[in-house]
């Protein structure tokens, strides 16, 4: 997954000056980005605090660790059942 160019509390204070009454379009020019990435932060951060977000990261990359630990465990199940099938 590509890294944004932004950090979590600059993209808040981003979305704080949009609330705040600055129009989208300045903003985006001002910041050097796309509408289409505000719109995808106001989307998923609208309405949280910088604390939650960086919650939510966490989150999202222990979830991560998680499913890849599963895949590994399945991976080796399936490994096993296949050797003991042979034998």
């Amino acid at each position: 997954m590509k890294k944004s160019r932004f950090t979590d509390s600059q993209i808040m204070s981003i979305l704080k000056q949009a609330d705040k009454g600055v129009p989208v379009p300045e903003l985006c020019r001002e910041h050097g980005m796309s509408t289409a990435s505000f719109y995808k932060w106001r989307s998923k951060y609208g309405g949280m605090e910088l604390s939650m977000v960086q919650r939510l990261k966490e989150l999202e990359a222990e979830n991560r660790r998680l499913k890849k630990m599963y895949a590994e465990e399945r991976l080796a199940s399936e490994i096993l059942k296949e050797v003991l099938e042979k034998k």
